[in-house]
């Protein structure tokens, strides 16, 4: 088989699936979990139910597939912001408050029925093990001096993902901010 036929398969079969994974959200977010069903999906995807299943078994597998989608463009995105130019204490603050504002926004898609369902799986452990690494990386990196020396870079990093989280339920992009600016007071070294 010629490799252009190889690829215009494998570029039209990743059509088709990021249809389905975006049909789905939209569907999911508009009618909510029990409401949608692959018959559905299928005909505002524009294939046929057949196809649909051999892409996907049903509607959780179609919701995860676009939450992992989704969970790795946003580590994508601050893996950039980690490895930008700059000192490790920019970075560090451009990651933190990235990923506050990841977190801020998140908590507007979707009912807690979809985060209850998702959250659940173990790509969600993996994503919160590798923000972990990447902040716990970016603290080592900082300065002497510019960070505390009493509590180790994987507790710093802990405290990190975990303060950050708290984004979720804040009322606009300000106090978003100032979360990050106590976190980002919370690594510096205390006073003598």
């Amino acid at each position: 088989m010629p490799k252009l036929w190889n690829t215009t398969i494998e570029a039209h079969r990743q059509t088709v699936r990021d249809a389905i994974l975006e049909t789905t959200w939209a569907l999911v977010s508009k009618h909510g979990l029990m409401s949608v069903t692959m018959t559905q999906i299928a005909e505002k995807a524009g294939i046929g139910r057949a196809t649909l299943y051999k892409y996907f078994p049903d509607v959780e597998s179609i919701l995860t597939a676009q939450h992992e989608r989704h969970v790795a463009s946003h580590l994508a995105h601050l893996t950039e912001l980690r490895d930008q130019p700059g000192t490790a204490g920019e970075r560090l603050e451009a990651v933190l408050q990235r990923y506050a504002i990841m977190c801020h926004y998140r908590q507007r898609h979707g009912t807690e029925e979809l985060a209850a369902l998702l959250h659940r799986n173990e790509h969600v452990a993996n994503a919160q093990q590798q923000l972990i690494d990447l902040f716990r990386d970016l603290l080592t990196e900082v300065a002497a001096g510019e960070l505390r020396d009493d509590v180790a870079p994987d507790e710093l990093a802990s405290y990190c993902l975990h303060a950050l989280t708290a984004a979720s339920s804040m009322p606009s992009d300000a106090a978003v901010n100032r979360l990050v600016a106590v976190t980002l007071a919370g690594l510096r070294p205390p006073p003598s």
